[in-house]
């Protein structure tokens, strides 16, 4: 036994190179979990900051005297809300978190898009009256419809994340 080893200065036999065909090999997966870990971590500062533009937009139209939007002010509480369970779940690597966060910032989106629909914006459309439209209706509905393209790439990215989570499946 005391012949496999040299002393410090020397090096440990089987380490010259040649045994590199028996030395574990990590997962690939592995390395695409952690990318798609760092792609959902963006996403979600960018959905953080959708969210902040929606809530301006609110507290905007708040201190103009309007009556509060029910959809709107559910739009941001469960826009928060996903952006939290989002982060949780990213860095915990928690398939359940993961799984409440693509539907909760689903339905903020679906509470966004009723909000449109519901809107004055939306009958001035219809009416084909653009020339009526207000520089703050337009920025909603751009903002509204960036949220609907920002989700559809979460959506997807959660579900590869979730995908290379789970175990590999066995062949029988």
């Amino acid at each position: 036994m005391a012949t496999q080893r040299r002393g410090a200065s020397g090096r440990p036999s089987g380490t010259d190179g040649s045994d590199f065909s028996y030395r574990m090999v990590v997962d690939s997966r592995y390395q695409r979990v952690a990318e798609g870990r760092s792609r959902l971590a963006r996403l979600i500062l960018v959905q953080a900051l959708h969210q902040v533009a929606g809530d301006a937009l609110l507290l905007l139209s708040l201190s103009k005297g309007k009556e509060v939007n029910k959809f709107a002010a559910l739009s941001a509480a469960a826009g928060l809300l996903a952006i939290v369970v989002g982060e949780l779940g990213r860095r915990r690597t928690m398939a359940v978190l993961l799984r409440l966060y693509t539907s909760l910032s689903s339905i903020a989106v679906a509470f966004s898009v009723t909000c449109i629909i519901r809107s004055e914006l939306f009958l001035k459309f219809m009416k084909q009256n653009t020339e009526a439209i207000t520089s703050y209706e337009m920025f909603d509905a751009v903002r509204v419809a960036l949220g609907i393209l920002l989700q559809m790439v979460v959506i997807a990215t959660t579900t590869r994340l979730l995908q290379n989570m789970s175990p590999p499946r066995r062949a029988s």
